[in-house]
């Protein structure tokens, strides 16, 4: 900082703590709630398919019927967070991010009333409707979540300020696999309730968001609000002038003037930011498809298909819920010292090897009582090094572009993100059984390819500025020339 030289990082990050948090509650904190919110539940909600079939046509239903309309049920919500991801641009811009996300979360309280009721009225489309709707505020939700943190934390910090997302989703996690369990909400007779319980958080947002300050960056750069981009900096970061922040600022809203924001095709099409595209879409398609995401929607599946007694499953869950939250904060801890880079390529590596080592013991589990307790060391060690390669994918969506390209890019990597999701949660039940354990070995080789790219291409943008960041991108080398040398 110019004028507070002397300011603890600590202090600064408590400074604007209150609005990390109640932006976290309505953010990835929703997004993780729902990943999952599904596990505990999935039994009870097959059987109220079934007997919803039974009372609609007087007959059981098929069970390859009931495996459609469950894989629906979990798909349909990454199909939402798509189209939620993709009107980002849109939303925000019309509504400026601190009502983008003030909407938002009615939108869930919409989705919640709609799965509250859908237990009364015996209708599992109306499941599938609020899981669509959770998806689409989710898939906006994050974005904005993801964009406002990038948009309210100092340069020095902004590793650890944006990595918090992580730990949000991490809590959501851990949220929906506590309040899962049998002794609480866990129950054929309170699913509805525990799939209702994100709605409550997003009330809390909804009432404190509009206490809070805007975005500074939103503030100066887009509505171009000198004094309210100060006012905010200060309600955020305590008393200071900012002299530093705002000469930043001021030099890219100088380059927004001269290219003003992208729509999402025009953003696509722009050979400046060909490379952070390129590397932002890699980090995101390899850490939805590192099957983390399986391994947390379908634990349930997965634990049972293992060997583990089906009364400890749950159990087991939640301390998988408590690893993962564990990590996401150490990572956030950590990101400030090791990089992103490291943490990226290293992630990727480990949970590669994990993944060829998952495959293994579930071949050995009917011969060798002891490898379904490994197979659920390997999954917490998956999880463990998830926080590095997931989290950091999280604070550098938030890093790579400036503010003219940042809205059309979170669309662009929100769709791919879910858009993967969707299908994920949509093949793997027929996918496990075509290939059964052998399906860990796909993903294994997606890891192997995220290892590969962030070891040999990511630049490192750790204490960069986002023009910074620009010209390193701008500074890869393609088969001995870089993009500069070329246009030259």
């Amino acid at each position: 900082f110019n004028d507070r030289k002397e300011c603890k990082t600590d202090d600064v990050f408590l400074c604007s703590s209150l609005e990390t948090r109640v932006l976290g509650i309505g953010g990835t904190f929703q997004n993780g709630y729902h990943n999952t919110g599904l596990s505990s539940p999935s039994p009870f909600i097959r059987s109220f398919i079934n007997s919803s079939w039974v009372d609609r046509y007087k007959e059981p239903a098929p069970p390859h019927m009931v495996t459609m309309i469950w894989s629906l049920i979990v798909s349909l919500y990454g199909l939402g967070a798509f189209f939620g991801s993709l009107s980002i641009n849109f939303v925000s811009r019309m509504l400026g991010r601190k009502m983008a996300a003030v909407c938002n979360g009615g939108i869930c309280v919409a989705a919640g009333g709609i799965m509250l009721a859908s237990k009364a009225v015996g209708s599992y489309e109306m499941i599938i409707a609020a899981r669509t709707l959770y998806g689409f505020s989710a898939g906006l939700g994050q974005g904005i979540h993801l964009m406002y943190l990038a948009e309210i934390s100092p340069t020095n910090i902004r590793g650890t300020v944006c990595q918090s997302a992580a730990t949000f989703l991490s809590l959501g996690k851990l949220s929906a696999q506590f309040i899962g369990l049998s002794e609480i909400l866990g129950q054929e007779d309170l699913w509805n309730i525990l799939l209702f319980i994100p709605a409550l958080f997003s009330v809390v947002q909804i009432l404190g968001l509009p206490f809070l300050p805007d975005a500074p960056r939103y503030l100066f750069i887009e509505k171009g609000d000198e004094k309210a981009c100060k006012q905010a900096l200060q309600s955020l970061w305590g008393e200071g002038e900012y002299r530093e922040e705002i000469d930043e600022m001021l030099a890219e809203h100088a380059a927004l003037e001269r290219a003003p924001p992208k729509s999402t095709l025009q953003f696509l099409k722009d050979q400046d930011v060909r490379w952070q595209l390129v590397s932002i879409s890699v980090i995101v398609c390899c850490s939805v498809l590192s099957g983390i995401s399986v391994v947390t929607i379908f634990s349930y599946d997965i634990l049972l298909r293992s060997g583990i007694p089906i009364n400890k499953i749950r159990y087991i869950t939640v301390g998988q819920g408590l690893c993962d939250t564990l990590t996401s904060i150490f990572c956030g801890l950590l990101i400030e010292r090791a990089g992103r880079r490291v943490m990226l390529w290293g992630g990727f590596g480990v949970m590669s090897a994990t993944m060829v080592l998952i495959t293994v013991m579930l071949q050995l589990q009917h011969s060798h009582f002891w490898a379904s307790y490994v197979t659920v060391i390997l999954i917490m060690l998956l999880i463990i090094f998830n926080g590095g390669a997931g989290g950091v994918g999280m604070t550098l969506n938030g890093e790579l572009f400036v503010q003219s390209d940042r809205l059309a890019a979170f669309a662009v990597t929100g769709s791919q993100r879910y858009l993967l999701f969707s299908v994920v949660g949509m093949t793997f039940p027929f996918l496990i059984k075509a290939l059964d354990s052998y399906c860990f070995l796909l993903f294994s080789c997606v890891c192997t390819v995220g290892c590969l790219y962030t070891f040999f291409i990511l630049p490192e943008t750790k204490g960069k500025t986002m023009m910074e960041i620009s010209n390193e991108f701008k500074a890869i080398t393609i088969c001995g020339k870089s993009k500069e040398e070329k246009g030259a």
